[in-house]
């Protein structure tokens, strides 16, 4: 009997260290797959977080990130975070070299890059949460700069967070959320901005990015937060919660973000993190189908398990989906390519590396959907 306790002791302790050191692999069938901003490859930078992945106005992709030189540490953790990019002109197939383009001095830093484009204007919105941490520790501040020119340059930093957080807010903990926001139907700009002692909020232009407003409408429970237009152009918000219940929750509004009903989503299991949701395409665009995606780390806990779905019907339900990384995976980011591809730019291996993958809607969804080009509206 001693020996048997003793044997399953041994098997228990060799099964434990197998598991630790299994190495996942990306499955085959993606059109590209590429790490585009790694830190081991420049010893004077901690690590890379935070991905933001758009399609600009002429088709090419802009990727941006924190670039976090001291630490890995947030915001209020450290004095050197710049954000980066780099830039793709063939669906992901090549990629730019790493460009700075939000650099302050030591003490001074901008975190958590998120974008918005408008297609009416042709221009793209970066967002970012600054600090002074010299000066100002623990007081966030809401940049915006813009590119004209498909991300090739960006103009100088603009300080909005007068005009979509309140005064008394000042030394609140609050974030625009990273990741990216949306144009809705009628040339609205629209995103979310968190602050945590007093709710989720939107905030949107309604003159393509010249002033910026934010609605008084706290939305509860809500961290990091996506926003989508549905197709009846209503409004739907996917939250990230830190509740502990391992669900996303979703917010809906029918009157431009006055009353939202919201309800846990127990289909969208969740680890607590950051996710990302599109509208990949629309009846009333000239497309067969009505679709949205969503890509988390598909985890009641641990942030694991990188996965993309599907949503036939306006995210009531949505596929099981198809894993992209069974690995250490946490936040993500999604954009639709101009040739109907998928992007998929995520964290992988605790933000060791931050991988760029493309596929395509046939693959995701096992051969059972595939992309076809929208019909030409009369």
């Amino acid at each position: 009997m001693r020996y048997s306790n003793t044997l399953f002791i041994i098997i228990l302790m060799i099964t434990s260290c197998a598991a630790q050191n299994v190495v996942y692999q990306i499955p085959e069938g993606m059109s590209q797959v590429q790490d585009l901003f790694n830190a081991s490859a420049n010893d004077s930078i901690a690590c890379y977080r935070i991905p933001s992945i758009v399609t600009a106005p002429n088709g090419d992709l802009v990727a941006t990130i924190d670039e976090r030189v001291p630490s890995c540490g947030d915001l209020k953790w450290s004095k050197d975070i710049n954000i980066v990019m780099r830039r793709s002109e063939d669906n992901g197939n090549t990629w730019s070299a790493i460009e700075s383009i939000v650099d302050f001095p030591f003490g001074q830093s901008g975190s958590d890059p998120s974008m918005i484009v408008d297609n009416s204007t042709n221009e793209i919105f970066l967002f970012y949460n600054f600090m002074n941490l010299d000066t100002e520790q623990d007081v966030y501040y809401l940049h915006v700069i813009k590119s004209s020119d498909n991300g090739k340059t960006w103009n100088e930093p603009e300080d909005i967070t007068t005009q979509i957080a309140k005064p008394e807010w000042h030394k609140d903990f609050k974030f625009i959320t990273s990741g990216r926001g949306i144009q809705t139907s009628t040339g609205k700009l629209l995103h979310c901005m968190v602050s945590l002692d007093s709710g989720m909020h939107l905030f949107g232009s309604d003159d393509h990015g010249k002033t910026w407003y934010f609605i008084d409408t706290p939305i509860s429970p809500a961290n990091e937060s996506k926003v989508v237009e549905l197709a009846d152009g209503s409004w739907m918000v996917n939250a990230r919660s830190n509740d502990k219940k391992g669900v996303r929750y979703v917010h809906t509004s029918s009157d431009e973000g006055k009353k939202w009903t919201t309800r846990a989503e127990s289909q969208l299991i969740d680890p607590g993190c950051n996710a990302s949701i599109i509208r990949y395409t629309s009846i009333k665009d000239g497309f067969d189908k009505n679709r949205l995606l969503f890509s988390n780390a598909k985890s009641e806990k641990g942030r694991t398990n990188m996965t993309v779905r599907v949503s036939y019907d306006e995210g009531k339900t949505w596929t099981k989906g198809k894993t992209v990384y069974k690995g250490s995976s946490a936040y993500s980011s999604l954009t639709v390519l101009e040739n109907g591809d998928i992007g998929l730019f995520f964290e992988k291996d605790n933000h060791k590396e931050n991988l760029f993958t493309r596929f395509t809607l046939k693959w995701l969804t096992d051969k059972k959907d595939s992309y076809k080009r929208p019909k030409k509206r009369r």
